[in-house]
């Protein structure tokens, strides 16, 4: 089976460039930059397809309701939290985002797998889920570039998936009730499943950060420079279970470190010399003791050292948690690629990527859309040593969607702004972190790119 993250340690031979994930690839100044596994890579050595048996499958949810299916993937037994991805397309990207670790993925779009799977677009280098459920999947994809289908590419990360689901009334089950824990396999062995659904326990109780991050810091590009020559400012990414695509677009911006979430900041510091500070996406509970936690007071730290700090997603929620804010369940989350996101200073409303099932409460209005379980975090101070104010909201239901830091080099959203996939309104956003690491070192020592050792 392979894990559920390849870390950069195990870095994988260039070969003939054929799949892979390699961020430093192309960049000025930068030679041999390591390259890492991708979720696809397996199917590049399968010689034609393998089909699903057909078996038949059933789907329990855990307040008793059931729905029939036939199995694909991987024929198991899989269980975790229920949660729907309204996306059309980019199931891949979906398949392989860290943030669905823990979790069973229901795709609400219709159709799954026409174009197959395509190399060096996996946004890891696994499959996340710990089941798919779908109405139809594709055992014969069609696309010049596809090396397998999605049946494959779970059966290879050893993935069950359902298909010929309800998903219409199984996403209204969800929208009117919130998310749930569930079970699904094969139909002969429905009596396990309802004993091991009895068993279950929220994922969210477990350290799902500490289980996608990566093992050892790395420097991805090394000697990166802007296109006039000059070398680009260094970040230190805290992975919380980072998307490659974000790391695609910060080493064209930056010289990055990918770091693990565990990783103080004095040790990032002592080892990187790092000019800025990134905090990336991630599954689980924002307010989880583990590895979540050990982020987050890098992150508060970072802040009151003065050091530019910019937080996606997770990063955001747990700022939020810096700032003294309290984080809470969603009833159903936001997973998608068409959330409107209204930015309150500009008045402008970008469509956005998102893929979280917390969120921090409003300084006013408190807890927006709650889990009908009520789960939120404890009151906690406000340990960055500034005051902030709310800058984006969801258009939809009003929560909290972006934080800016009063007096400090340090902002935060909810959403993707890489969005893959999905529309690219936000993707500004990695430049004005950019600006704002160049305005601080401008400030600070403008020297501080240059001379390093690392």
């Amino acid at each position: 089976m392979i894990k559920s993250r390849i870390f950069p340690v195990a870095l994988m031979p260039d070969g003939n460039g054929a799949g892979g994930f390699c961020p430093g690839l192309g960049i000025p100044g930068v030679d041999s930059p390591p390259r890492f596994p991708d979720a696809a890579d397996p199917l590049l050595e399968i010689d034609g397809l393998s089909l699903p048996s057909g078996s038949k499958g059933i789907l329990i949810l855990a307040d008793g309701t059931s729905f029939e299916g036939t199995l694909f993937g991987y024929e198991s037994i899989a269980q975790g939290e229920l949660v729907f991805t309204t996306g059309m397309c980019g199931y891949q990207e979906s398949l392989t985002d860290p943030s669905f670790a823990g979790q069973v993925l229901t795709f609400t779009y219709p159709l799954i797998g026409n174009y197959g799977v395509i190399p060096g677009i996996s946004e890891s280098s696994t499959v996340h889920p710990r089941g798919v459920i779908c109405k139809r999947q594709i055992s014969h994809p069609d696309h010049r570039d596809s090396v397998g289908s999605i049946h494959e590419l779970l059966l290879a990360h050893e993935v069950p998936g359902i298909e010929c689901v309800d998903t219409r009334a199984l996403t209204r089950r969800v929208r009117e009730h919130g998310t749930v824990l569930c079970v699904f396999g094969p139909a002969e062995r429905e009596e396990e499943m309802r004993g091991i659904l009895q068993e279950m326990t929220p994922p969210d109780s477990e350290d799902l950060v500490a289980q996608v991050t990566c093992e050892d810091a790395i420097l991805l590009n090394p000697g990166a420079k802007s296109n006039d020559g000059a070398p680009l400012a260094r970040v230190a990414v805290i992975d919380c279970g980072i998307k490659h695509n974000i790391l695609r677009q910060l080493c064209l911006r930056f010289e990055v470190v990918w770091c693990p979430a565990t990783m103080n900041l004095q040790q990032i510091i002592s080892e990187w010399s790092p000019d800025a500070i990134f905090a990336s996406n991630g599954p689980g509970d924002p307010a989880h003791p583990g590895a979540a936690s050990d982020a987050r007071n890098t992150l508060a730290e970072a802040v009151r050292d003065d050091i530019p700090v910019m937080g996606i997603c997770l990063g955001h929620q747990l700022m939020g948690l810096a700032a003294g804010l309290r984080t809470y369940k969603l009833r159903y989350g936001h997973r998608g690629a068409n959330q409107p996101v209204l930015d309150l200073e500009t008045g402008n409303v970008h469509i956005t990527s998102q893929n979280h099932g917390f969120a921090v409460e409003d300084p006013v209005k408190g807890m927006l859309a709650p889990h009908p379980s009520g789960a939120c975090s404890d009151p906690v101070e406000n340990s960055i040593g500034s005051e902030f104010r709310v800058r984006h909201v969801n258009s939809n239901d009003g929560t909290v969607e972006g934080l800016d830091l009063l007096g400090k080099p340090a902002f935060t959203v909810q959403f993707h702004p890489e969005a893959c996939p999905g529309p690219h309104d936000a993707s500004y956003l990695f430049d004005r972190f950019k600006e704002m690491v160049s305005n601080s070192l401008t400030v600070s020592n403008p020297e501080t790119t240059q001379g390093r050792v690392n």
